[in-house]
């Protein structure tokens, strides 16, 4: 009598097995990376928003997975995705949004390990050009710096700007990069706001040449924000290329876990003599003040929560109409099988 159900349970669980590797992408038998060069776009590198990406390539744990990796750095997170859709890169460390605002467009990437867990974004006024500010309304007809239009600096003003009534058309968007240049812009008076990552933000705040209107450079800040945690820069590549080359994923995964888990032990000291000089901006102290205040932002582990993503459409959706909820599939946008495998593997 017991045979049957024994049976069935055989069925059961194969049948659960099959499914799930239909569901992520299947590491082959060999654990060489399909790929080892790997060419990766990235919008502001010297942000602390991609500073587990800066770890992984100082530290050499890129190398020891096997990957020789090419890292080119745009002004803003837009002009690192157009690279990547162009094919002239594998694979972007960006926001996660991205990944849903191009399937909206009928275009499938795919983020395979988290980097940020709160978008380390804050938005400011100038002490300079508005010392009169009261509220978001007042920024109609302003301009207003981000690192790149349509990046997701650009996102997070858009987002902003909406729930005062400010449609994007009434504000003027210009590009600033996210470090010495956007400093230079907002002192100078080029701008009369900012939505920007640190340190620049905090360098601003801390001389009094900006005053912070929103911030989601901690998780308290994001949650009152966005409502629920806000995913910010993961490694992002197109649904095609994490398909034929889930050892190369997996080795880009494992190295930004490791990356994750040496920054949560890491001190002051560790992030000044592994970073480059040129990050710093002249300022030690103001850069090292920054890093505190973005550190619980950065992931722990890689993995995407699932109500986080949901945010992200929540999020998209208030601002931007091509973004339709029902239209958009989220298991598609992301996967948490590499991530997965990576903190196993490190004990992250």
């Amino acid at each position: 009598m017991s045979t049957p159900r024994i049976t069935r349970r055989v069925f059961t669980c194969a049948a659960a097995v099959a499914a799930a590797s239909l569901a992520a992408p299947a590491l082959r038998a060999q654990t060489k990376p399909e790929k080892s060069r790997i060419a990766i776009a990235v919008g502001g590198k010297a942000g602390f928003y991609y500073l587990p990406l800066t770890i992984a390539e100082q530290l050499g744990y890129f190398k020891a997975e096997g990957l020789e990796v090419e890292i080119s750095d745009f002004a803003g997170g837009a002009r690192a995705l157009q690279a990547l859709m162009g094919g002239s890169a594998d694979v972007v460390s960006g926001a996660f949004e991205h990944t849903i605002n191009m399937q909206s467009k009928n275009q499938f990437i795919q983020s395979i390990v988290l980097l940020g867990r709160a978008p380390q974004i804050a938005m400011g006024v100038s002490t300079k050009t508005m010392p009169g500010y009261k509220s978001l309304a007042d920024l109609r007809g302003k301009k207003i710096g981000v690192s790149a239009p349509g990046s997701s600096t650009n996102m997070m003003a858009n987002l902003l700007l909406a729930r005062a009534g400010v449609k994007p058309a009434e504000v003027s968007f210009i590009g600033v990069g996210t470090s010495a240049g956007a400093l230079t812009a907002l002192r100078a008076g080029q701008i009369d706001a900012m939505s920007n990552i640190d340190p620049v933000m905090t360098m601003l705040e801390q001389k009094g040449d900006i005053k912070i209107i929103s911030d989601t450079r901690t998780l308290k800040g994001t949650q009152e924000v966005f409502g629920g945690p806000m995913p910010a820069a993961c490694l992002y590549a197109q649904a095609e290329f994490v398909q034929k080359n889930p050892n190369t994923c997996q080795a880009l995964a494992n190295a930004i876990v490791h990356g994750l888990k040496w920054l949560q032990t890491a001190g002051p000291s560790d992030i000044i003599k592994t970073v480059p000089e040129s990050y710093l901006l002249g300022d030690r102290g103001l850069y090292l003040a920054s890093f505190n205040k973005v550190r619980e932002a950065i992931a722990l582990d890689g993995m995407l929560p699932d109500d986080a993503v949901k945010t992200a459409l929540r999020a998209l959706a208030s601002f931007e109409p091509t973004v339709r909820p029902e239209k958009i599939d989220l298991a598609k946008t992301y996967t948490n099988e590499f991530a997965r495998r990576a903190k196993d593997k490190f004990k992250a």
